[in-house]
């Protein structure tokens, strides 16, 4: 009777694993030769390993990867693409996302850089950090359409608050007066106190050429490209084509 109400009291207190846990003990007889400590010990194991495993499905869920297989283990090394391993297995550890670093992923159209922001993405979700990843030109969008509806303060903290930001097609098309003061906003609400990944087609001095202003595209600039790991993949061939070639 007493186990049937601590059973009940876990569950009432969300504590589902505990309970099934606890539950399992009393059928299997192998466990009575275990002492308190070691059982309760287990128990405990169960409850932290399940809530850890579901906070990390919830963190790739809501980052909204448009890749969410990605992973650091999957990268290709082909010698044209001129990936450095070493560089990449340091990031993977995602000490430059403590450190408030930002990284630039530069190349082609196809070349890869999406699926390598979401492996980074992905290995910052497992270290339990908040990950957003989005396409500049959504991101825009999103912001248009919540300074119509008069929610855009809100709107704007998505893109602020996020340990990790990961910005794909980054200046791909040429912003407005008022799109690049709203990337300004983002820049200096994350400098120094987030991490961003930018992927683009261009480096540097091919922002400056998106930003019709150009005091705003100088702070954009600096704000990201300050304490920055560039990251330039080489190589002409398209890993789509590539990767279904293999296939």
């Amino acid at each position: 009777m007493l186990n049937t109400t601590t059973v009940t009291k876990l569950r009432e207190m969300k504590l589902r694993m505990m309970a099934d846990a606890f539950q399992m003990q009393l059928q299997d007889p192998s466990f009575q030769n275990l002492n308190f400590e070691e059982r309760f010990g287990l128990i405990v194991d169960q409850e932290w390993s399940t809530r850890k495993s579901n906070r990390l499905k919830d963190l790739i869920k809501k980052a909204g990867f448009v890749e969410p297989g990605a992973c650091i283990e999957d990268i290709d090394y082909f010698p044209d693409r001129k990936l450095d391993w070493e560089l990449i297995t340091k990031l993977s550890t995602c000490n430059y996302i403590r450190e408030h670093h930002n990284i630039l992923l530069l190349g082609a159209t196809g070349c890869g850089k999406t699926y390598l922001a979401c492996a980074l993405g992905i290995s910052a979700a497992r270290n339990f950090f908040k990950v957003k990843y989005v396409r500049l030109q959504n991101l825009l969008t999103d912001l248009e359409i919540a300074r119509a509806g008069n929610t855009f303060p809100k709107a704007i903290q998505q893109y602020k608050k996020p340990a990790h930001l990961i910005i794909d097609e980054w200046m791909r098309y040429p912003l407005s007066e008022l799109e690049s003061h709203d990337v300004l906003e983002i820049a200096d609400a994350r400098y120094h106190k987030g991490s961003t990944i930018l992927c683009s087609q261009f480096d540097v001095p091919g922002w400056m050429e998106q930003v019709p202003n150009k005091l705003t595209a100088d702070a954009i600039c600096d704000r990201f490209a300050h304490d920055s790991h560039k990251i330039i993949i080489a190589g002409n061939d398209s890993m789509r084509k590539r990767k279904s070639t293999i296939q």
